[in-house]
């Protein structure tokens, strides 16, 4: 019985994974939908997108948007532990500030460094002066890796960001595609997401084979046991022992020989003609 239940969990649990995984690929071509259909977009105007304190809608993530203003250096921070083909690095992130007065979190590249981390002073200096940028809106990040310390965080959150600088900042933040003017030494760009659907296809049709191969199991166990009887009783049963049979002798008995002189030890023993031996 108890074994009954357990397999009876294992197929509800391996169903319930299985549909969980193709919820995640449903996710991700949603996903995918909304990243082709922003690409083929021209650039909008900033204020167009986001609004202050405002979060990023769903429609305009990875949406290209354009703004102007200058950069504040000084108000640099730095997003920590992002690896890239195995190797630590972080990204800088830089307030522009535009003309408005909203300031814009840019982030402007990838670079790598050792396990310590990069100081603010250590960051490649953006273009000077009036800078336009073009770049992919991006959405906040959430939970405790938020949390801003001496302008250093582990994800962007234009909230934790805007209050640790005392700035007004638009929603969200932009990863920075281009540049005008250049500046003098760039970081890596940010990386582009793959479109493809991902394992979530295989991975739910895995866990749809291992709930089946689970009950079936248990079927062909049952079967057999109601054909053959339980396995504990059928171990106890005697065994017909098979008679034994003994195969016939090959060998012969030697007869008794005569040691005495002038005899031949394979001699068999004669009587004499008195007939006493």
């Amino acid at each position: 019985m108890l074994f009954a239940v357990a397999v009876v969990l294992i197929g509800y649990a391996t169903w319930w994974l299985g549909e969980w995984q193709f919820s995640r690929l449903e996710d991700r071509r949603q996903s995918n939908a909304v990243v082709r259909a922003n690409e083929d977009k021209p650039p909008a105007p900033v204020a167009d997108v986001l609004a202050p304190g405002g979060a990023v809608a769903e429609d305009d993530e990875w949406r290209q948007v354009t703004a102007t203003g200058r950069y504040a250096t000084e108000d640099t921070v730095i997003v920590r532990y992002r690896t890239r083909d195995g190797a630590s690095g972080v990204d800088v992130v830089v307030p522009l500030v535009t003309t408005g007065g909203t300031a814009l979190l840019v982030d402007r590249g990838w670079m790598p460094t050792d396990n310590r981390g990069l100081g603010v002073t250590d960051a490649p200096v953006p273009p000077g002066g009036e800078v336009t940028i073009t770049g992919w809106v991006r959405s906040d990040g959430s939970g405790s890796s938020t949390e801003v310390h001496e302008q250093s965080t582990r994800a962007i959150s234009s909230e934790r960001i805007g209050e640790a600088l005392d700035r007004e900042v638009y929603g969200g933040f932009v990863e920075l595609r281009s540049e005008d003017p250049e500046p003098a030494e760039s970081l890596e760009p940010v990386e582009l997401p793959e479109l493809d659907n991902g394992p979530h296809f295989f991975y739910g049709l895995q866990w749809w084979f291992f709930g089946a191969l689970a009950i079936f199991g248990f079927g062909y166990l049952a079967y057999d046991e109601w054909r053959h009887g339980p396995r504990g009783p059928r171990k106890n049963r005697p065994q017909a022992q098979r008679a034994r049979s003994i195969p016939p002798s090959t060998g012969s008995i030697a007869p008794d020989t005569n040691d005495a002189a002038g005899e031949s030890r394979k001699a068999a023993a004669r009587p004499n003609s008195s007939g006493s031996p």
